[in-house]
């Protein structure tokens, strides 16, 4: 990395000087000869280092030492002075210097000192990335999953989370939006500021209006005081409105208004209440199929939809199953004080081959379930729910009496494999054997050739 310095002198010798002098240890040069001239090039960017003397006409040294510790408190700034007082070099100190160095300039000292300051602001900016690498990936634990749909969920959020846009998640109830919500929140610039959720199905028309825009004393009848809203709740903030897609027409028109204009009136009120608020909603319904039905408006889903995250079904990225399955069992093994470790193959076909309608929320009830049921380390098929226990024919595999061993090996790789969707990894794992022997016995019974759905 090759840094850029900034001199600011008004002696044309001096300035011209310490340019050349530390162009010859690498670095890009930059110079001003005042101080307002050196705090229009530092506004500009990509300055690592400023160098300035101390008594210049217009904008001091002293007063562009300030700027640029308020503009980006991480760049050294060195302080050369004619001046060299006690008072002068405590002072700027005080004021965010890196150091302080009396005229004539030691040149050797100085570049000593703009190795060191340089070397701790590239330290400084590591630790930073390191720390936001970090937070971003936290935020992420809560939401489970490696497969390719939830690669592309991640990727958005982590693109839209910075930006003041409107988002709409979609999805089927069950795959986690409001864990999308929380991570787009934290992942904001908006993550010191209030997170305010409202589950807009939960309440009646009457009530939901009131609960987003506030009320005034006697708006009502039961409005004994005055109540503020969730917008004003959760101003400088994100708003999460659960479940959009509830809320009927003259609510609608009413967020509609305070999404163009960015203010409103509580109920009953006169005073207009200007808001900054990121909208963050989301719905199981298909919005678009609503509009044409005129259960929604068409003006208002497009605020909303400004950038749009759906989350996929559990039966479309059952390569995720793993790790989910993982977590939960830690999960529910801790909370409820059972040493329970895995299940057994029967089980693991189960899960696998069935759909998940409920999704990533019914896949956690039913392992949390299973661990309460079970009697050991492993769960069994007796430890599980009714609805995944009783499946008809999914997850089962029949081989008749007096089937050899040879041939019953065959039914079951090939039927597990089936119900898997041709996806061979998932069969390897499922049936506990390696990736390597499956493609082999598939090759030995002439199946290899067919298409493997891990693709």
């Amino acid at each position: 990395m090759k840094f850029k310095l900034l001199v600011v002198d008004d002696e044309k010798n001096i300035r011209e000087g310490l340019a050349a002098s530390l162009q010859m240890d690498g670095y890009e040069l930059e110079t001003a000869a005042a101080g307002d001239e050196g705090w229009k090039r530092f506004q500009k960017g990509d300055i690592d280092l400023v160098i300035t003397d101390l008594r210049m006409p217009g904008i001091s040294g002293e007063e562009l030492l300030k700027r640029v510790s308020a503009e980006t408190p991480g760049v050294p700034v060195i302080v050369l002075t004619g001046h060299g007082t006690v008072e002068n070099a405590v002072t700027a100190m005080r004021n965010g210097a890196y150091d302080f160095l009396t005229k004539p300039v030691n040149l050797e000292r100085l570049s000593l000192l703009v190795k060191r300051a340089l070397q701790n602001r590239e330290l400084a900016l590591r630790h930073h990335r390191l720390e936001e690498e970090l937070e971003h990936k936290k935020q992420f634990e809560t939401i489970i999953g490696s497969s390719v749909p939830m690669r592309r969920v991640f990727d958005t959020i982590s693109r839209a989370a910075p930006a003041k846009a409107s988002v709409l998640i979609t999805g089927e109830s069950g795959v986690g939006k409001e864990l999308v919500a929380d991570a787009i929140h934290k992942l904001s610039p908006r993550k010191g500021k209030p997170l305010i959720k409202v589950h807009c199905a939960a309440l009646a028309a009457s009530l939901l209006e009131s609960e987003l825009f506030g009320h005034e004393k006697g708006a009502f009848t039961g409005a004994v005081s005055r109540m503020r809203g969730r917008f004003e709740l959760a101003n400088e903030g994100t708003l999460f409105l659960d479940e959009i897609g509830e809320i009927d027409q003259n609510i609608q028109i009413k967020l509609l208004r305070v999404l163009q204009e960015k203010r409103f009136q509580r109920v009953g009120g006169e005073d207009t209440i200007e808001v900054d608020v990121r909208i963050v909603a989301a719905t199981n319904k298909n919005l678009k199929a609503e509009i044409e039905k005129g259960n929604f408006r068409e003006d208002l889903y497009f605020r909303l939809n400004v950038v749009n995250i759906h989350v996929p079904p559990l039966r479309e990225r059952k390569d995720d199953l793993p790790f989910l399955i993982s977590a939960f069992l830690k999960e529910f093994s801790a909370e409820n004080s059972k040493p329970v470790e895995g299940m057994d193959d029967k089980v693991r076909a189960a899960i696998y081959a069935y759909d998940w309608p409920g999704n990533v929320r019914e896949l956690r009830n039913c392992i949390e379930s299973a661990v309460v049921m079970a009697k050991g380390p492993v769960i069994t098929e007796e430890d599980l729910p009714p609805t995944l226990r009783n499946q008809n024919d999914a997850g089962w595999i029949r081989i008749p009496l007096g089937t050899n061993l040879e041939e019953a090996e065959k039914i079951i790789i090939r039927d597990t494999l089936s119900s898997l969707k041709g996806n061979k990894s998932r069969t390897a794992e499922v049936l506990s054997i390696g990736r390597k022997t499956l493609h082999r016995k598939l090759a030995e019974w002439g199946d290899g050739a067919e298409e493997d759905g891990e693709e």
